[in-house]
C-alpha cells in the first residue's frame, strides 16, 4: 500500500554494561523481528536478540558495544522497508498502512484523519483526530477496527459506519 518505512520496535533504554538494548516491540514478537537484521536504511544491525520476558526483548547490535552507545540509541526507532515484510491476507493490515488516511463515512462525510492505532487486548482501536478540530469537545475519537465500525479501507482512505462517527 504505501512506500514508507514500517516501526518494528522501539529502543526502550539500555540493558546492562555492554551495550545491549531493551526493545519495545510493535509486531508479532522476537521471532518476527529476529528475521530482519538491518534496521533504519541499514544504519543499525541486528547480531543478537532474546526475549526478555515482560513482552519486549534484549537486543545486540553491532553499533552498541557499551552502556552510553546503548542510552544515545533510547528513543530510537528499527524501521524495515515495507518490501521486506510478508505479503498480507485478505483483511489483513499493517499500522503503518493505515496511519494518515482520510476517514470518511459510509455517506461520504470527511471526518478527519487516523492519528493512531491502539490494542488494549480485545481487537485494533483506530484513532481518528477530528477535521476540522472542534473548538469545545474531544479532538480525537477511537473506533473498534470491527467489520460493524470499519467498512473498508484502501491507500487512500478509511470508510467508517456513520453511528461511529457521531459526537
Amino acid at each position: 500500500m504505501t512506500a514508507k518505512p514500517v516501526t518494528l520496535a522501539a529502543i526502550a533504554g539500555a540493558h546492562g554494561v555492554a551495550g545491549e538494548v531493551r526493545l519495545k516491540l510493535f509486531g508479532e514478537g522476537v521471532a518476527a523481528l529476529a528475521k530482519h537484521k538491518r534496521f533504519n536504511d541499514g544504519a543499525l544491525t541486528l547480531v543478537k536478540i532474546r526475549e526478555d520476558g515482560k513482552g519486549g526483548a534484549i537486543a545486540r547490535l553491532a553499533e552498541s558495544t557499551s552502556r552510553a552507545d546503548a542510552e544515545r540509541l533510547r528513543g530510537t526507532v528499527l524501521t524495515v522497508p515495507r518490501d521486506a515484510l510478508p505479503p498480507l491476507g485478505e483483511g489483513e493490515y499493517y499500522h503503518a498502512d493505515l496511519l494518515g488516511l482520510a476517514v470518511v463515512t459510509d455517506t461520504g462525510e470527511p471526518v478527519g484523519t487516523v492519528a493512531g492505532i491502539e490494542n488494549f487486548g480485545a481487537t485494533d482501536i483506530v484513532e481518528i483526530a477530528r477535521a476540522p478540530v472542534p473548538e469545545k469537545g474531544p479532538k480525537t475519537f477511537m473506533v473498534p477496527m470491527i467489520p460493524a465500525a470499519v467498512l473498508d479501507w484502501d491507500e487512500r482512505r478509511l470508510v467508517i459506519a456513520s453511528a461511529f462517527a457521531e459526537d
